[in-house]
């Protein structure tokens, strides 16, 4: 029927209908309409003699509603691609580019954008036009306009760039793989990377910076030169991002004659754990614009004091390096030798002044004015969202450092310590009597900052503690089980347990190795096999953890602890690292509601045992461990302990314990304030009140 429809309108008009319609009537409009009642008359004879269709069934409709869909979607879906190809941007018709050139930051936690603004002022200072671009705001499509464009990229989680960079990221990456864009989109284009990474994450280190050159140069662009890296943990980031800076002022002012050819897989890397890096360092500190051959060690290297000045010796780096120093040091930490730490704990300052101990004074018993607050080892394996150091510690693996006499770091952080409650001495409403006793540490907390047990000879640390009667409160963070077997009796020994979740513990840890989770675990059953006593330290923070009572309860048959202390995430300020508002911060309410919840949880198990109002802090203890005859025993004999350190002899839990006062107790009315000292209540006033005088 179409055929012949199609015939009849291609013959003289008095043939096709049949002479229906007269030759000398007929125009353009009523030739079409002719032939419209012409096919309606048609239509309509036919259906007087064909029954109708039954209607169509709902699984019919349903399955023609979804390649409808379907059809939509992918439709929707090349649209972008369609758009590129038929755009004006194609290599028929290249787009003007653009007079100013971009910056573009893909920052996480600040550092990348901070960069990419000191490279904004610096390419100004030498006349040269950028805008500082926000990937959040900026159009992909407009990429092929760009003539110029400098990346300034950090790395996130499993290598990928930050959230705010990830449809840039995406657009770059499906566009560099579909055969349909071509290889010239970004043929105008000229670019170079600047990665911002942890070498602590292995694989995974700077791998957004190295992507981004790869997409860049699958479309087409010009790289000017290979991918930089930064390392956060070496903390010279400053220092190679200057050089890689002066290259790029150099190369766009035409005064870098030699000519980078393609992508070199060997990148300028800052100091990180292989001893590789040390002429980076060495060259790093060229005043002039280096070449790249140069500082990835090609060129004669300079043997010079200015290697010892940056930390490194006999082939071996300090773990702190300078900047890590000061950054440590404006914090109040007296850095010992080249990887311990020692710093004097607000609660040391308050006891001193008579106004009340920590929670360990409540729980255990310890003096807190005596108690001194160390490491040896200032690096950690984890990077967690709570860390109230802000990250600016290094970040390891394993022990790739050069390693400090154990007896000297006890001797210098006993030195270091005691010069600061020294300098507690005429502070109002310091006590003669208790400065005097401030000044012999009988504790020692090893929890200040980073992990304790990644330092090798930490049982000798150990053991030269005891013999100086100092007591032992070590925490670790539950990532290398191995060394947590082999330590040797510790007065109390604690493992962080952050989360109850192999998901929960990835984002609030965020821990380096890929194999997280079987570690933590090992941990906590290396833990079941201490004799002495032992702790699950809960960090609560709402939003994050503070839901997980079940996971808990579950994790405690695990490692069977002694003791679980639950405290409420502390509120350090606001952080770059760190996405955590008061909001996270969980009442002393909340706390106990959790704890009571756990307790519960551990069917008579885990009683409530004590708590800490002011720390927020809430302890339960094992009933079959540590409640004897209907009454508490969590607190320490730290003269005993140390007499069964001397013997030799192996020791359980029971043999050092001593009764808990009743104003530690949980319920009781002091809330864990020792009666004995003065309460001392800190006026608060906000908004206009604290305008009054």
């Amino acid at each position: 029927m179409v055929t012949a429809i199609y015939c009849s309108v291609r013959s003289p008009p008095e043939t096709a209908l049949n002479g229906s319609v007269s030759p000398d009537a007929f125009t353009t409009t009523s030739w079409r309409r002719a032939i419209t009642t012409e096919l309606d008359r048609r239509r309509a004879a036919k259906m007087a003699k064909t029954p109708l269709a039954p209607p169509l069934s709902s699984s019919r409709l349903a399955l023609v509603a979804l390649l409808s869909a379907t059809s939509v979607f992918f439709l929707w879906k090349s649209r972008r691609r369609l758009r590129v190809l038929l755009s004006p941007y194609s290599s028929m018709n290249p787009p003007k580019p653009s007079p100013r050139g971009k910056i573009i930051y893909a920052s996480a936690t600040g550092t990348s954008r901070s960069l990419a603004g000191r490279l904004s002022d610096c390419l100004r200072s030498h006349g040269l036009a950028f805008d500082l671009v926000d990937p959040r705001h900026y159009e992909p499509e407009d990429l092929p306009k760009e003539a110029l464009v400098l990346i300034v990229a950090s790395t996130w989680e499993e290598g990928r760039p930050p959230p705010d960079a990830q449809f840039l990221a995406r657009w770059l990456a499906e566009s560099a793989a579909d055969f349909r864009v071509g290889s010239l989109l970004l043929a105008k284009c000229r670019f170079a990377v600047f990665g911002v990474g942890s070498k602590s994450y292995g694989d995974s280190f700077n791998a957004a910076a190295k992507d981004f050159s790869k997409w860049m140069r699958a479309l087409g662009a010009s790289e000017m030169a290979p991918v930089w890296e930064g390392d956060v943990d070496s903390g010279d980031v400053d220092e190679v991002f200057e050089l890689w800076s002066r290259r790029i002022v150099a190369l766009l002012k035409g005064e870098d004659s030699k000519k980078e050819s393609g992508h070199s897989g060997s990148t300028v890397e800052s100091v990180g754990f292989d001893e590789s890096d040390e002429e980076v360092e060495e060259e790093v500190l060229e005043p002039v614009v280096v070449d790249m051959e140069d500082i990835a060690g090609k060129a004669p290297s300079r043997r010079s004091s200015v290697a010892l000045a940056n930390g490194w010796e006999n082939g071996v780096r300090d773990m702190v390096t300078p900047v890590i120093r000061v950054n440590l040091e404006k914090q109040g930490y007296k850095i010992i030798g080249s990887h311990s730490g020692v710093k004097l704990c607000r609660w040391t300052k308050s006891q001193l002044r008579g106004r009340g101990g920590c929670y360990k004074h409540s729980f255990y018993g310890i003096e807190s004015h005596r108690c001194m607050e160390a490491t040896p080892s200032l690096a950690c394996a984890n990077k967690c969202v709570f860390c109230w150091r802000h990250h600016t510690n290094p970040v390891g693996k394993s022990w790739r450092w050069k390693m400090d006499n154990p007896l000297e770091i006890v001797d210098v952080a006993i030195d270091e310590h005691t010069k600061m409650i020294k300098q507690m001495k005429g502070v109002p409403g310091v006590k003669p009597e208790r400065l005097s006793e401030g000044l012999s540490p009988r504790h020692c907390a090893l929890s200040l900052v980073g992990e304790p047990i990644m330092y090798p000879e930490i049982n000798t640390l150990v053991d030269e503690l005891h013999r100086r009667h100092i007591s032992t409160f070590l925490v670790t963070n539950a990532q290398f089980p191995d060394r947590i077997k082999m330590l040797k009796p510790i007065t109390q020994l604690y493992v962080s347990v952050d989360a109850a979740t192999k998901d929960s513990l990835k984002a609030i840890d965020r821990p380096l190795f890929g194999d997280f989770w079987e570690r933590f675990l090992d941990s906590l059953k290396a833990l079941r096999d201490k004799e002495q006593r032992t702790v699950y330290r809960l960090t609560l923070v709402k939003g994050w953890n503070a839901e997980d009572v079940e996971a808990y309860a579950n994790l405690l048959g695990i490692g069977k602890p002694g003791l679980v202390e639950i405290k409420g995430v502390t509120y350090c300020g606001s952080s770059a690292t760190s996405k955590l508002t008061m909001d996270n911060v969980p009442w002393h309410s909340d706390v106990k509601a959790f704890s009571e919840a756990l307790a519960m949880k551990s069917h008579g198990e885990y009683e409530v045992a004590c708590e800490h109002a002011h720390s927020c802090c809430v302890l339960l203890a094992k009933v079959d461990k540590f409640k004897i005859k209907g009454e508490w025993y969590t607190w320490i004999d730290y003269e005993r302990f140390h007499e069964l350190v001397a013997s030799g002899k192996s020791f359980k839990t029971e043999d050092y314990m001593a009764p808990t006062p009743s104003w530690a107790v949980y319920g009781a009315e002091e809330g864990g304030f020792d009666p004995d000292q003065s309460r001392y209540r800190k006026e608060r006033r906000h908004g206009a009140a604290s305008l009054q005088t």
